[in-house]
C-alpha cells in the first residue's frame, strides 16, 4: 500500500496529525488496512467544491490558513494567565478564600491551552512548520496528557470516524454511560443526565493519573490497537508525566500540606475535565447529530467523508466572539471537522462558505445559537439515550 493509503480511507484528516516519522507512517498504514472493511460513499462533489471555495477565500483575501498573528498573541496571553494563576495559587495564597478562585483560574486556563494552542498544534493547524506545530501540542503535556496518545485518539480515530460506534473512541465512556444508540443500555443509565456532569471532571483527572498510561502499557485506545510510542516518543511521555507531577504536586508540597495540595489539584482538574468534556459533547453528543451504522453487507457508510463529517457534528454560539475565543474557535466543529489543518482564528471567516456549500448541495448544516441552548440538547440527549428503548 503506498503514500495514499491514508487518503482513501480518511480523507484529509489523518495526514495532518503529525505523522513524521517513518515508523508512524507505516503505523498509520497497518491502521488504514485494519480499518479498510469500513469506508465512506465515493462521492466527493461537496468536498471538492467546498475546498474550492475556501481555496479561493484565503487566495483572495490573502489571509494565512496558519501562522495567524492572533494565535501568537493567545498564546502569550493562555500561558500568562496559566503560569500567573499558578504562581499566586502556590506561593501567593494565604486563605482558602484567595485559593479557591486562583484554583478554578488555573483549570480553565488549562482547558484554554487545551482548547486554543495544543489542539491546533495537534492538527498542524497553529503553523506551517512542523517543529512549531509539535511544540504547541506538546502544550498538553503541560497539562497532564500525552500529545502522542491524543493525537491517536482524537485525530486519527475520533476524526476519522466521527460518532461511528466501535470506531470513535472520543464518544466511548465504557459502561460509565451510554452516548450514542448502538451501544449497550444499562440500567444505572436512565440517571445518566443527572449524574455525568459533575464525573466530566473526574475524567479529566483519572486520564491524567490512569488512563494514559493504561494505553501505553495494553497498546490499546479503548478497543482501538495503536502503535506505543518509542525512541522520542517515549521520553516525551515519560518527562512530560514527570514535569506534570512535579507542577501538580511535587512543588506546591514543598510549601503546603499534601492534603490541601490534593484538594485544590481536585478543584482545578475538575474545572479542566467538565470544561473540556462539555465543549466536546454539545458538539457531537446533541440531539441534531448523526450516529451512523455501517451497512451490515458491505461494510460502507452511505455518505461520502466530508457530508458525513458535516453531518455527525453541530455548530454552537457562532455569533459570540466571547465563546469562540475562549473554546478555540470549537464552537465552529463543523468547520474544523472539514478543515482540520486551518487555523482557528479563520472558521467564523469560512463558516459562511460552509453553511452555503451545504446549503446548495442539500446537506444538513446543524448549529445551536447558543452555548446553553446545545448544553440542553446534550441533556436531553443524556436522557433520551439512558431510556428503556
Amino acid at each position: 500500500m503506498g503514500r495514499g493509503c491514508l487518503t482513501r480511507v480518511s480523507g484529509s484528516v489523518v495526514q495532518p496529525g503529525g505523522l513524521t516519522s517513518l515508523r508512524e507512517w507505516h503505523a498509520a498504514c497497518d491502521f488504514s488496512r485494519r480499518m479498510a472493511s469500513l469506508k465512506f460513499g465515493d462521492d466527493t462533489d461537496f468536498q471538492l467544491e467546498l475546498r474550492r471555495r475556501v481555496d479561493e477565500y484565503f487566495r483572495t483575501t490573502g489571509r494565512r490558513p496558519r501562522d495567524c498573528w492572533q494565535m501568537y498573541l493567545k498564546t502569550a496571553i493562555l500561558v500568562a494567565v496559566y503560569a500567573g494563576s499558578y504562581g499566586l495559587l502556590v506561593f501567593g495564597a494565604r486563605t482558602w478564600w484567595q485559593a479557591l478562585p486562583l484554583a478554578i483560574l488555573l483549570g480553565l486556563a488549562a482547558a484554554g491551552i487545551g482548547f486554543n494552542i495544543q489542539h491546533d498544534g495537534g492538527h498542524q493547524a497553529y503553523s506551517s512548520s512542523p517543529w512549531i506545530n509539535k511544540l504547541m501540542a506538546m502544550t498538553l503535556e503541560l497539562i497532564g496528557g500525552s500529545s502522542y496518545l491524543w493525537r491517536w485518539k482524537h485525530v486519527v480515530f475520533h476524526h476519522t470516524y466521527v460518532n461511528i460506534t466501535g470506531h470513535d473512541t472520543d464518544i466511548d465512556l465504557g459502561m460509565l454511560a451510554r452516548l450514542t444508540p448502538h451501544q449497550r443500555r444499562l440500567a444505572f443509565h436512565r440517571w445518566q443526565h443527572l449524574y455525568l456532569w459533575p464525573l466530566y471532571g473526574v475524567l479529566a483527572i483519572k486520564w491524567q493519573l490512569v488512563d494514559d498510561f493504561r494505553k501505553l502499557i495494553s497498546g490499546r485506545i479503548s478497543n482501538q490497537p495503536f502503535p506505543r510510542p518509542r525512541g522520542w516518543d517515549l521520553v516525551v511521555f515519560a518527562a512530560g508525566k514527570a514535569i506534570f507531577l512535579t507542577i501538580a504536586f511535587g512543588i506546591p508540597a514543598m510549601f503546603h500540606p499534601f492534603g490541601i495540595v490534593l484538594f485544590f489539584y481536585g478543584v482545578a482538574g475538575l474545572v479542566t475535565g467538565i470544561a473540556l468534556s462539555v465543549v466536546f459533547q454539545v458538539a457531537h453528543c446533541v440531539e441534531e447529530a448523526d450516529f451512523p451504522v455501517p451497512r451490515s453487507d458491505t461494510g460502507r457508510i452511505d455518505h461520502a467523508w466530508a457530508v458525513h463529517q458535516a453531518e455527525t457534528t453541530v455548530d454552537f454560539a457562532r455569533d459570540s466572539r466571547m465563546v469562540t475565543w475562549l473554546v478555540g474557535g470549537l464552537n465552529f466543529q463543523i468547520e474544523h471537522h472539514l478543515f482540520p489543518r486551518v487555523g482557528h482564528v479563520n472558521y467564523p471567516a469560512i463558516s459562511r462558505l460552509v453553511e452555503e456549500t451545504c446549503r446548495d448541495f442539500g446537506i444538513r448544516y446543524a448549529q445551536h445559537r447558543s452555548f446553553r441552548a446545545g448544553l440542553a440538547s446534550h441533556f436531553r440527549w443524556l436522557r433520551r439515550m439512558g431510556m428503556s428503548p
